[in-house]
């Protein structure tokens, strides 16, 4: 595997890529048994997003019906799935595909060529599942394809590839929200949530008790109960000139915006979750339907 690319291509990777990867590797981490016997396989799936020049942006993702020991790969799966992003992303494009892994292995390539029929030059994103806290940098690995000579025989290989992480602030607000419901002690993300909202309870709490004690002794102050000391005045003057003004126009215009996209990115969540589950109901009746046409036709015929 050669050390970097020479393509010169720019990648740019959006966190919903990372998510969605990390996502489908614990669904299928947690269905595996618990005693062992079946151990979490890799997952794979398909990347996909724009190409603008020699700039590429990764966008999204989807899972692949892939046998990586049989190495067979669900065609009219792939194709089904990339007609249903075509309607709701028309300028979307598969780009590559994805999976998890400490390195990319040689049987990795049998995939990747059979994707060549879909993307020319496809490139390959690989998530290092296993957690390392010394490592700072994303367990993230974005690969190209080269043809290189090796031992006089022409050979396509891996190559790694940089990249950068280019964020929206649909995007940003989402990884926010994910990254302080992450449970860190065990917990479930329910318990974590109900000690961050009781942790947030408890400042506000605290924070007022305080404003009530200075409010109430600068109108003792100012009704004369207790001597003026200027110097304490001063330090009340530099703090409250500190504080935003939460009345301005400008202050309701960037809150309400916030708010918004808030709001919003809950109902995509929602739309989604419901557009899964009325796909799957769909593929269901349809099975049902086509069962009971076959049992009627080979009625009819007898």
């Amino acid at each position: 595997m050669a050390s970097s690319s020479s393509s010169g291509l720019t990648f740019k990777l959006h966190p919903l890529v990372i998510v969605n990867i990390s996502d489908h590797h614990t669904r299928v981490k947690s269905q595996a048994q618990p005693d062992g016997t079946s151990s979490a396989s890799r997952v794979f799936g398909c990347v996909i997003g724009v190409q603008r020049g020699r700039t590429v942006e990764i966008f999204n993702s989807f899972e692949l019906l892939y046998d990586s020991s049989t190495h067979s790969l669900d065609r009219s799966f792939l194709q089904k799935k990339q007609e249903l992003y075509k309607k709701v992303f028309p300028n979307f494009y598969i780009l590559g595909w994805y999976s998890t892994g400490a390195d990319a292995e040689e049987s990795d390539m049998l995939l990747h060529k059979s994707l060549m029929d879909i993307n020319e030059n496809p490139l390959y994103v690989l998530l290092h599942p296993l957690i390392n806290h010394a490592q700072k940098d994303l367990p993230v690995t974005i690969y190209e394809s080269e043809m290189h000579v090796i031992d006089g025989i022409p050979q396509l290989i891996f190559v790694r590839s940089s990249y950068t992480i280019e964020t929206v602030e649909a995007e940003r607000i989402s990884v926010d929200h994910v990254a302080h419901l992450k449970p860190s002690d065990g917990g479930s993300a329910a318990t974590q949530l109900a000690a961050h909202l009781t942790g947030i309870h408890s400042a506000i709490k605290m924070l007022n008790s305080r404003i009530r004690v200075l409010h109430h002794y600068l109108n003792a102050m100012q009704k004369g109960e207790i001597p003026v000391e200027n110097s304490l005045l001063r330090q009340v003057s530099s703090l409250l000139r500190r504080l935003p003004a939460i009345e301005s126009e400008k202050f309701q215009d960037d809150f309400l915006m916030e708010y918004n996209d808030t709001l919003l990115i809950s109902y995509l969540a929602m739309f989604t979750d419901c557009s899964s589950t009325m796909n799957e109901l769909v593929d269901k009746i349809n099975i049902a339907y086509d069962k009971h046409s076959r049992k009627g036709g080979r009625a009819m015929f007898i």
